[in-house]
């Protein structure tokens, strides 16, 4: 296929304004997939995708129209995947802009298209679900010129769900999107920007093809990890894996590695010909930065090697996930990960469960904090545990980040009491003609990641959306709070609180852990201590067996016996029992009730 004929594209958008469906009604006019293998959200592949609503994954998917190719990236909407997009618009030459025409432009909406805009993508902005009782077209094309500068005839009316407009957003594509640049000729050069494993056939990478072409059976060499293979089998997405030979400049499409370490073929790295390799690799991708932390544990010790393969085959395909082993002497061994929010961390910890047939533990999220230590020493911590004690530090620094809020006007007020209450820092409101309006705040991450969104969801009914960007560092008051059940530390459970919270917040978590702590055989302490301080202290009174049912008559000394029995047994029991903890209650401890 000659270079001028082939449209890369992807669809950006916030999250739930259509996208999937959209690409369905794509799929079904340039007949890519057949009627009795169409269903739903086609492109979403996974069972958590359909049951949460939401595109987790990029997926490509190759279609025919007009005697073009058409290569669409169907792209994730929530900020925690905001790494999927930003590999998705770098292997392409334009965008189309979906806007839901009754919720009109939201918050991730606009972090997405200054990525898209960065990236000299061409825009095509398209206005969805024009079909809906509650949709306001005139408003919103009006906000959309505004935000584009395009004119109104550039915005294109459509609906996923009724199919209307679609075949002039294909047009459009055709007509307004570049054709890719490079040449058939010159040595191979293709960039992998997403992997996945399969368990039969190894690591299959997914490639933009930028110069060159590539055959199957060819030797194969991946320039930044220095890797050697063959072209096991090369093909296109539709959206199946469809063999096809060979893959040429421009196009996008698949490489059986072959590879069996997923380590080999890392997102980013640029593959070329062994035997004619290119002269330089592609830049590849900017390293992602995780914002959250946890551990993760297997709930039986036996299955961390099984852990370990799950986490190592998800990194592959979850390019955003950063992890390294460590040890709790409450857990065993595990993994510290870094997530990129909540909504990823808990994504990461289903898919485990579920593809993998896992049964995890994951400890309570944290931010990173740069400690200053008293002979000038600059550390990043990342766990609560790790923190030094506080005459060992001058200066303790904190991650802030800059909240962007798009909410109805009638639900202002309610949002700002909850951001006073989370420390935030107005900055300023922008108000729309449609009634909506845009705060600004600046926030510490810390505050964020806990229960933010879903308080933001509850007060606003739905409606409110929120993205957010890291800014700067900042010094705080911050306390680490060591948790003592038994009077034995347990690391898992430890925290970092700005100290005038620290006691409200010290004496929420020992009453939480008294509802989640079974009982036992003896009486249980649990406590809040900041260095040698107890500021919080609760006791789980112990399962009491009624040692005298069994007498009957006699004398009273008979009972004293048994009890001082009883009593002599817990006491000893005190000293040498451990205390039973359900896997989840470190994820349970952090909601409000």
């Amino acid at each position: 296929m000659e270079m001028d004929k082939i449209r890369n594209f992807c669809i950006i958008a916030h999250i739930d304004h259509g996208k999937s469906t959209l690409a369905d009604r794509m799929l079904e006019l340039t007949h890519t997939v057949e009627k009795r293998d169409m269903k739903e959200q086609i492109l979403d592949q996974m069972d958590l995708e359909r049951e949460r609503g939401i595109t987790i994954k990029l997926t490509p998917v190759r279609m025919e129209h007009q005697g073009h190719i058409l290569n669409l990236i169907d792209t994730p909407g929530h900020v925690d995947f905001s790494y999927e997009v930003s590999r998705s618009l770098a292997a392409v030459e334009g965008a189309i802009l979906l806007v839901d025409a009754s919720q009109g432009i939201e918050a991730q909406t606009l972090s997405t298209l200054y990525a898209a805009i960065e990236h000299d993508l061409t825009i095509i902005p398209v206005l969805n679900k024009i079909d809906l009782p509650a949709a306001r077209p005139d408003e919103v094309k009006h906000e959309i010129i505004k935000l584009l500068g395009c004119d109104e005839s550039e915005i294109i009316l459509a609906s996923g769900k009724t199919g209307e407009g679609v075949d002039k957003i294909l047009e459009s594509v055709i007509d307004r999107i570049p054709a890719p640049k490079g040449s058939a000729s010159e040595n191979l050069k293709a960039i992998i920007f997403d992997s996945v494993y399969d368990p039969y056939r190894g690591v299959v990478a997914y490639l933009r093809v930028m110069d060159g072409e590539i055959k199957s059976g060819d030797e194969i060499f991946l320039m930044q990890t220095k890797s050697g293979g063959r072209a096991e089998e090369v093909g296109i997405f539709r959206p199946k894996l469809i063999s096809r030979s060979p893959l040429s400049a421009g196009e996008i499409g698949y490489l059986v590695t072959g590879f069996r370490e997923v380590s080999q073929a890392a997102v980013g790295d640029t593959v070329t010909l062994k035997k004619e390799p290119a002269l330089s690799p592609m830049p590849g991708y900017k390293k992602v930065k995780p914002y959250v932390f946890a551990s993760i544990y297997a709930s039986d010790g036996d299955k961390y090697p099984d852990l370990k393969d799950a986490v190592e085959k998800l990194k592959l395909n979850d390019a955003a996930l950063s992890y390294e082993p460590e040890r709790s002497e409450v857990l065993g061994f595990g993994f510290r990960c870094g997530f990129l929010g909540l909504l990823h961390m808990d994504i990461v910890r289903e898919r485990l469960e579920r593809e993998f047939d896992l049964d995890v533990v994951i400890t309570s999220p944290t931010v990173e904090y740069k400690i200053l230590k008293n002979n000038g020493e600059e550390v990043i911590v990342e766990r609560a545990c790790d923190m030094p004690e506080a005459n060992a530090y001058r200066q303790v620094s904190e991650p802030w980040s800059l909240l962007e809020i798009i909410t109805p006007k009638e639900y202002i007020g309610v949002i700002m009491d909850i951001c006073q209450k989370k420390r935030a820092l107005y900055k300023n409101t922008e108000y729309f003609d449609d009634g909506r309006a845009l705060l600004k705040y600046e926030i510490p991450l810390a505050e964020l990641i806990i229960n933010f969104y879903d308080q933001l969801k509850t007060v606003s009914s739905g409606y409110a959306s929120m993205n957010y960007e890291i800014i700067d560092w900042r010094e705080a008051k911050l306390s680490k709070v060591d948790i003592l059940i038994a009077e034995d530390k347990v690391d898992a459970l430890s925290f970092i609180v700005y100290t005038p919270n620290a006691q409200n917040e010290a004496r929420r978590i020992v009453e939480r852990l008294k509802e989640l702590i079974p009982k036992q055989n003896f009486e249980v302490k649990i406590q809040a201590a900041i260095g040698g301080d107890i500021i919080a202290s609760e006791r789980i009174s112990p399962l009491r067996k009624d040692v005298t049912a069994k007498l009957y008559g006699g004398d009273v000394t008979r009972k004293n016996k048994l009890l001082d029995k009883q009593k002599k047994g817990k006491k000893k029991m005190k000293q040498v029992g451990r205390v039973n903890m359900p896997s989840d209650i470190f994820i349970k401890v952090l909601k409000d009730s």
